[in-house]
């Protein structure tokens, strides 16, 4: 069993299943042991002829076999084989029933958290949390119960009918255990550090395999197979000496459960002999003595299982609680509303932002305003803090009061799904699914027809690529779409943000992966598609963002000049600058 609390509260919900799940463990162990009395009275009619049941002597004969032995058992057997359906049906149901609905709320919980916890926690490493660790929690919550309440049960009432039988060698078969329970809480407590550091171990060894797989392509470009192979051994032997620590510990604890009952065997084959020497115990009586002590010999095993699959439990369950526990940073304040629909303005007012554990300011003192239908290009080199506007606009982070606004309300007031809502973007790092072609466009809505999906396709230009695919677009994209070209997966992208049909469209350098003629009928398309809707565009090259009605210029996290094109031209030195050396390159590769 295993206790915490984000574990705790499933003992209350799936009470039903487990009550009636004990119930039917406790019939099985009741019938389990009235078959030493069986046993008991088949050694004592063959040695004497007669057995004695309720104080009548019967003869032992074929009608008392059929009647008293082979019937009974007959029944015993067809109830134990119900009984342990309806245990195992129940117990490890619900083992499985808390999998899931733990699987669920560490999705969902995932899902609300913010770019900050993905930047210190890599996939594999969340990964083994979705299946070793739950896999762990699922066998103790199960298995957990079943081992504790049939050890409680069976043990029990099996030393019970002994001390019934014999109280003094009764007593000597239980001293070896309690040496037993102190030998397992100890090497319990070693196996509690082993087992969180093999999931350490593993977690090291994934995360390394997914990155090597997603970037398999650049470890063959550079010829780097072996230096990454070797790496990759060494994790494996990590992770080899990690389990097999864990192993050999475990194995350590099997064998202490091992020599303690065969030395408990020994004592009653003893101590049982001189009872049967002497005439207080004869030999039928004996061996249900032996039979009931085989019945604990189940609960001492299980003693021993429950420590070690709760010193996997305790580790497993610590490191989930770890993910459960990890405050969601971005969130809704108390009193935010839906905005609803939104007219396209968005404001910036003196914003300085700087990212959680950074060490210098991505914006300072950021102040524009955009309004509600303009098309606004974002210029800036690298690093000026281009993408961090974007990221605000968001919500992606947490912004100071009265820094950011939307149709003249702060962001701060205004709950991230609706804000969301609002907005269609498309990222630096264009993902997508691996799916369809035609359910990526359509991602963002949940009805759609399949005519409008190809229309998006045609104003991102892209339809003419999808079409030369065999299966057009039922075509199924590879892991993050790398079936497709860089700028095939840019024009995807674009497609599914336009038909989400936003207010605000955010393309985040989404361009860059295109020609020139390709760019400029993308951004064509965009003008006619989107009119009275707010667009910001970000770029590199100032040619992609000349025709805007608006541009904001950045460099090095401030602001510094907002106007048109030819505006900037003649208010700013440094945009005159960035224009001319950008003419330059352009003339150089011409």
């Amino acid at each position: 069993m295993i206790f915490g609390k984000h574990i705790n509260k499933y003992y209350f919900k799936y009470a039903h299943m487990l009550l009636l799940g004990i119930l039917a463990l406790l019939f099985v162990d009741l019938l389990q042991l009235e078959i030493p009395e069986l046993y008991r009275m088949i050694i004592n009619g063959i040695e004497f002829g007669q057995v004695e049941v309720d104080g009548e002597i019967l003869p032992f004969n074929m009608s008392f076999l059929v009647d008293e032995i082979c019937r009974p058992m007959l029944y015993i057997v067809l109830a134990m084989v119900f009984c342990r359906f309806l245990w195992r049906v129940c117990l490890f149901g619900a083992g499985i029933k808390v999998e899931t609905d733990l699987r669920s709320r560490m999705f969902n919980h995932s899902k609300t958290l913010s770019q900050q916890f993905y930047h210190k926690n890599k996939v594999g490493n969340m990964m083994s949390y979705y299946t070793n660790d739950l896999e762990t929690i699922q066998e103790c919550f199960g298995d957990g119960v079943l081992m504790f309440f049939d050890a409680l049960l069976l043990g029990t009432l099996a030393i019970a009918k002994m001390a019934r039988m014999d109280g003094i060698l009764t007593l000597l078969t239980l001293i070896p255990m309690v040496f037993l329970l102190i030998v397992g809480t100890v090497v319990g407590q070693y196996m509690t550090k082993k087992w969180e550091a093999r999931q350490e171990a593993f977690s090291a060894l994934s995360d390394f395999a997914q990155e090597n797989f997603s970037g398999i392509a650049v470890v063959k470009a550079f010829v780097k197979e072996f230096r990454e192979l070797w790496a990759f051994r060494k994790l494996n032997k990590d992770n080899e000496k990690a389990n097999i620590e864990f192993t050999r510990a475990s194995v350590l604890l099997h064998i202490c459960v091992t020599m303690f009952v065969e030395s408990v065997i020994c004592v009653i084959l003893g101590y049982g002999g001189y009872l049967v020497y002497i005439g207080e115990f004869n030999a039928g009586e004996l061996i249900e003595f032996i039979s009931y002590f085989n019945s604990i010999v189940w609960p001492v095993m299980a003693v021993s299982q429950l420590i070690e699959m709760g010193s996997r439990g305790k580790a497993s369950l610590k490191r989930i609680s770890e993910l459960l526990d990890t405050t969601v940073d971005v969130k809704d304040k108390e009193g935010v509303s839906d905005i609803g629909s939104v007219r396209g303005d968005i404001e910036f007012k003196n914003l300085t932002f700087r990212y959680p554990e950074a060490d210098y300011d991505a914006l300072s003192n950021a102040s524009f305003k955009i309004k509600s239908g303009e098309n606004v290009g974002i210029i800036g080199k690298t690093g000026s803090g281009k993408t961090t506007i974007v990221d605000i606009l968001l919500r992606i982070y947490n912004v100071p009061d009265n820094t950011v606004f939307i149709d003249g309300r702060d962001v701060n007031d205004i709950s991230i799904q609706s804000l969301r809502k609002n907005c269609a973007y498309v990222p630096q790092d264009n993902f997508l699914f691996s799916d369809t072609i035609e359910h990526n466009i359509a991602f963002g809505l949940d009805d759609y027809d399949v005519a409008e999906v190809q229309r998006f396709a045609e104003l991102s230009d892209v339809h003419g690529n999808i079409a030369e695919f065999s299966e057009g677009y039922r075509t199924v994209l590879g892991e993050r779409g790398v079936t497709v070209s860089g700028g095939q997966k840019q024009r995807i992208s674009i497609a599914r943000a336009l038909m989400k049909n936003a207010s605000i469209l955010i393309l985040d350098d989404s361009v860059s992966a295109v020609d020139t003629e390709t760019e400029r009928t993308i951004i064509s398309n965009l003008r006619e598609t989107r009119r009275g809707k707010t667009t910001i565009l970000i770029a590199h090259r100032v040619s992609t963002v000349e025709k805007m009605d608006k541009i904001i210029f950045v460099d090095d996290g401030k602001i510094l000049a907002v106007g048109s094109h030819e505006e900037l031209l003649v208010a700013s030195p440094e945009y005159r600058k960035t224009v001319e050396l950008q003419r330059l390159d352009e003339e150089k590769e011409g």
